[in-house]
C-alpha cells in the first residue's frame, strides 16, 4: 500500500469514514498526475469506472483535508489541485494573459516567512503562495530580446 492511501485512509477512519472503491480511484488518479489538476480531468482519467464528477468534486476537500493535495491556482474559473506529499514547497508564478503556471523552489523565501511567524506569534502550518503578472512570452516589449 503506498503512503498516500495509508495517509487518505488513516485520516478518513479518524473522520468516521471509510476509503470507498470510489475514493481509491480518484486519490490513485490525482497521485499519477504530475502536474495540476481538476475535477475534471481526475473524472476523465477514471471515465468507465462509473464514478460520477460529484463524487469527484466532494472527494477534493478530503484529500485536501488529509494534506495530500492543496489548491494551487485558480484558473478559468475553475479550481486546479497539486499532490503536495513528498514535494518542496514553491511558489506558482502565474501570467493572467496566457495562464501559464511556472514553479520556483520556495527554500530561498521560508526562512524569512519563519521569522516574520515568529514575530507575530503564528504558528505556519503551510505556505501558499501564488505570484501573479505578465510572463515574458506575453509581455509585448520583451517578447523580441528573449
Amino acid at each position: 500500500m503506498q503512503e498516500h492511501e495509508v495517509l487518505f485512509r488513516k485520516y478518513l477512519e479518524n473522520s468516521g469514514q471509510k476509503l470507498t472503491h470510489s475514493r481509491s480511484l480518484i486519490l490513485d488518479a490525482a497521485f499519477k498526475v504530475h502536474d495540476h489538476f481538476d475535477a475534471e480531468t481526475l473524472h476523465h482519467m477514471i471515465r468507465g469506472a462509473n464514478v460520477s464528477l460529484a463524487t469527484v468534486y466532494r472527494t477534493l476537500p478530503l484529500l485536501v483535508n488529509a494534506g495530500l493535495i492543496q489548491l494551487a491556482v485558480r484558473s478559468e474559473g475553475r479550481e486546479r489541485f497539486e499532490h503536495i506529499l513528498g514535494h518542496p514547497k514553491h511558489v506558482h508564478w502565474i501570467c493572467h494573459k496566457c495562464k501559464t503556471v511556472t514553479e520556483t523552489d520556495l527554500a530561498a523565501l521560508l526562512p524569512y516567512l519563519q521569522k516574520e511567524a515568529k514575530g507575530i506569534k503564528f504558528d505556519m502550518d503551510q505556505v501558499t503562495i501564488n505570484v501573479t503578472g505578465l510572463c515574458w512570452k506575453c509581455r509585448s516589449n520583451d517578447n523580441e530580446s528573449q
